[in-house]
């Protein structure tokens, strides 16, 4: 069996997932590889493994069963599993009022299902290797988000979710980190959903000022290294849990005036 450490990464294929695979390989770790995309995860896969040892699964994270083959090919593979970053993800851009709730289901399927899932298969293993648990939330699991209740709602039970099993595992050196990168620069904002579960394809931010895929893989590394409990990452996400605690009402008409004037706000 494989005595490097190993990380898997959900969400692989694109954006934060694939920019850790690399950041990790760079690292002289086992890389395992999860996301939906098949061709694009063995193409990914295929050039780490040139210069790293890389493991592609293809997985729906949102299926119980895909999640526990998921766990059983990187035991099979490694025989262990040190550290597990839940970052697949989707978001959304709706009212509630105009959305259909099979939206709502699917968000909360991606974003906080898949971490469900994946986690318990793995925990076995990553409570053995006294490993880590990492959840990628948002500043919209920090305050919910106007036009984003479906993603806030689903960032909020995952932070929920990780908050208890630290306590649970408290004295088994279990390490669980929540981290919020804040916006940036992937195609997240280009496949969130709209009312009625089609991607919007396109962003209605300019991303050109926003943090690199690779940038937060740096900054995630670090902060599993260090473990770290909660992080967040941009000065408008650490300003957000500032304000949240003592101006929350100002903070609600702060998100209104910010989401209402991106383009072609569904906030009137």
């Amino acid at each position: 069996m494989n005595q490097r450490k190993v990380v898997l990464i959900t969400g692989a294929s694109s954006g934060i997932g694939l920019a850790l695979s690399r950041e990790y390989a760079k690292r002289d770790f086992a890389v395992v590889m999860a996301a939906r995309s098949k061709d694009k995860l063995n193409q990914y896969a295929g050039a780490l493994s040139k210069k790293a040892e890389a493991l592609a699964v293809q997985t729906d994270i949102t299926n119980q069963e895909d999640c526990k083959n998921l766990i059983e090919k990187t035991i099979e593979k490694h025989g262990r599993i040190d550290i597990l970053i839940n970052n697949a993800g989707i978001s959304m851009r709706a009212l509630f009022e105009d959305m259909d709730l099979t939206v709502m289901r699917h968000l909360m399927d991606v974003n906080f299902w898949g971490t469900v899932y994946c986690t318990q298969y793995a925990l076995p293993w990553l409570v053995k290797t006294e490993g880590t648990v990492v959840g990628v939330t948002s500043v919209a699991g920090i305050h919910g988000l106007p036009a984003r209740s479906g993603y806030s709602a689903s960032k909020f039970a995952m932070q929920g979710f990780l908050e208890a099993l630290r306590i649970e595992n408290l004295h088994k050196n279990l390490h669980v980190l929540i981290i919020a990168p804040g916006f940036t620069a992937s195609n997240v904002r280009k496949s969130a959903l709209t009312a009625d579960g089609t991607p919007q394809g396109t962003s209605p931010r300019d991303e050109s000022n926003m943090m690199s895929p690779e940038k937060v893989a740096r900054k995630i590394y670090k902060a599993i290294r260090q473990r770290r409990r909660f992080v967040v990452l941009t000065t408008a996400g650490v300003i957000t849990n500032l304000v949240k605690k003592f101006w929350p009402a100002f903070l609600d008409r702060a998100f209104f005036k910010a989401m209402k004037n991106e383009p072609d706000s569904p906030l009137k």
